[in-house]
């Protein structure tokens, strides 16, 4: 979760040399400049997208996007701070642009999706406990790990499973690829 507004960036920080420690895989370079400029970015983001849910994904998968092209940056071709509000900037408008694009589906029983005999708890609890599976399972947020379930036990899309959940598309999309690295980062 992001940090509340109000804490304005450090100007301290020298970003360019804390995006090449990001590129050889400091992490406590990117959480300097989460630290600094998370507050902003999720101001920004909250004009642009106008929910709260909405704007707090769009600064996370900034972030992530920072750890994994950090390398990418050119200093010659703008400053640090310009190059990370772009990356925020593209993954709003893909936000906007995904939220109106698609329809969530409200009504999943007539298309034959109603939820089966078993739901998602009665399928983690069958699995062994001495498993890793199902310890790694155990530590995702029940939803997510009903929505990562439905998806693979009953092969819904994200537009399906934003419907039966309610939750925006986006949201859904970005449930799934976080419970995925989680459980890949758990059974690893």
């Amino acid at each position: 979760m992001v940090k509340p507004l109000g804490k304005a960036p450090s100007p301290a920080l020298d970003l360019h040399d804390t995006l090449q420690r990001i590129a050889h895989g400091d992490r406590l370079a990117l959480r300097a400049i989460y630290d600094a400029e998370a507050p902003r970015m999720l101001g920004v983001a909250m004009r642009l997208l106008r929910r709260r849910a909405l704007a707090e994904e769009a600064v996370h998968d900034t972030f992530v996007q920072v750890w994994t092209k950090a390398a990418s940056f050119d200093p010659a071709r703008g400053q640090a701070r310009t190059w990370l509000y772009a990356i925020l900037r593209n993954r709003c408008l893909n936000i906007l642009r995904d939220e109106n694009r698609t329809d969530l589906v409200d009504d999943f029983e007539p298309m034959g999706l109603e939820a089966s005999e078993e739901d998602a708890e009665t399928i983690v609890m069958r699995l062994s406990d001495t498993g890793a599976l199902k310890r790694c399972l155990e530590r995702l947020d029940p939803a997510r790990r009903k929505a990562l379930l439905i998806a693979y036990v009953e092969g819904l899309s994200h537009g399906e499973l934003a419907g039966r959940f309610g939750v925006p598309l986006g949201t859904m999309k970005s449930w799934i690829r976080r419970s995925l690295v989680a459980l890949r980062e758990c059974m690893a």
